[in-house]
């Protein structure tokens, strides 16, 4: 697909827009202020592959411990890039906090949240001031939630037609273009600046994007805010995603999802969740590639079910369990199609289109041992109690034989 052109945006050691690939950002939902919790989190966000990493940046305490927080996170090899969120004092925060400043390599500001008239001016220009004195990027994130008053009542006033939902995109589009004017007009270089606009209904969502893509070529952050838990986070995100970076829109993406309760310290932290979404959602619209894909058919009265099912939740686990290990050591393993196919029908050419596949046998009188294929060509079947342990090592052994050469050093 052609991604929209978009000005590039130096984060740290991370580059975004000017066909970059999108970057996947993350969030942590711990106390700044407890930097063992903190780093401990932005550790497992950074291990599953987020390349930013957003903090709230709250008050004295969280601001003091920025840099104590960066300094562990090198001290363990990580240098992602850290996203200070600031909202209502960040003008003060960074002004008193200078080391908070330079330790982090962007700022989120909300427009919305820094005061109303001549206050918000200064607090906005204080902000880009000490940005541009530090030589760190910022995001100008508006928010449906704290939109901007003024812009909102003179739409209402000039629109009184319009629906409010229209007036609320237009408010949105608005009043994330004038941050941005202001910030240009000041003199902060556009190479440095990302734009957010986040709502919660999808088809305001895609308003609002399409017209900041049209208007303007600055980078752009996506996101779904207040998307909620579970499943409807995560099908109303890809929904919204999709259609955007289908469109080449979008140079940062981000998921929200309110995760389950996390009390266990020896289990995953369930936040990671929402950066194996973004992973997934890039990889699923072929934009990025970041572990192997299985492939599967639903099963119908044709598949030996219980076999069918079986197969597919060990090889899926199995490939979850691996993936970021070939990733690391096998570079390109990441491209691989696996293909766990339930009966004839369409099992065995399906199976063929992937780099390994296996058709089981089903229920027609087929024969009853499972058929593997390599790189669309007959392997041979599968014979023992154990056909699932005995695919899932002829995958490892596929993945050590054909990216074995390019094993990262």
């Amino acid at each position: 697909m052609e991604r929209r052109h978009s000005i590039e945006v130096s984060v740290a050691n991370e580059r975004l827009g000017a066909g970059h690939p999108v970057r996947v950002q993350s969030m942590t939902d711990t106390i700044t202020a407890n930097i063992e919790a903190t780093v401990r989190q932005i550790l497992a966000l950074a291990h599953e592959g987020s390349e930013l990493v957003r903090l709230s940046v709250l008050d004295d305490e969280d601001a003091m411990a920025v840099p104590t927080i960066r300094a562990q996170l090198i001290d363990s090899g990580c240098h992602v890039p850290l996203v200070g969120d600031f909202h209502f004092n960040g003008h003060t925060l960074l002004k008193e906090h200078p080391s908070c400043a330079k330790a982090l390599d962007k700022f989120r500001i909300n427009p919305g949240n820094l005061g109303f008239g001549q206050s918000h001016d200064r607090n906005f220009a204080s902000i880009l001031e000490i940005a541009g004195k530090h030589d760190k990027a910022v995001r100008i994130g508006a928010n449906w939630g704290s939109l901007n008053d003024p812009v909102r009542q003179r739409l209402l006033s000039e629109h009184a037609d319009w629906p409010l939902e229209k007036v609320l995109e237009h408010a949105m589009i608005e009043s994330t273009l004038e941050s941005a004017s202001f910030a240009i007009n000041m003199g902060f270089p556009a190479n440095k600046l990302v734009l957010s606009a986040k709502v919660s209904h999808v088809p305001s969502l895609l308003t609002i994007y399409r017209a900041l893509a049209k208007k303007t070529d600055f980078a752009l952050h996506l996101g779904l805010t207040e998307a909620g838990t579970g499943e409807s986070a995560i099908i109303a995100s890809t929904a919204a995603m999709s259609i955007l970076l289908q469109e080449g829109i979008g140079d940062t993406l981000r998921v929200s999802i309110t995760p389950p309760a996390h009390i266990n310290l020896d289990e995953e932290d369930p936040r990671i969740q929402e950066v194996r979404v973004c992973q997934q959602i890039l990889q699923a619209n072929g934009l990025r590639t970041f572990v192997p894909t299985v492939r599967s058919c639903p099963g119908c009265g044709r598949t030996q079910r219980e076999i069918h099912r079986s197969m597919v939740i060990q090889v899926s686990e199995f490939v979850a369990s691996r993936a970021l290990d070939w990733r690391m050591r096998f570079p390109g393993s990441e491209t691989m199609v696996i293909a766990v196919m339930g009966c004839v029908v369409n099992g065995i050419k399906e199976a063929k289109h992937a780099n390994v596949g296996i058709s089981l046998p089903g229920r027609a009188g087929e024969s009853p041992l499972p058929l593997v294929f390599s790189d669309g060509e007959s392997y041979g079947v599968l014979q023992g109690e154990n056909p699932g342990e005995q695919f899932t090592q002829f995958l490892e052994n596929y993945i050590k034989s054909h990216f074995g050469s390019r094993v990262a050093k």
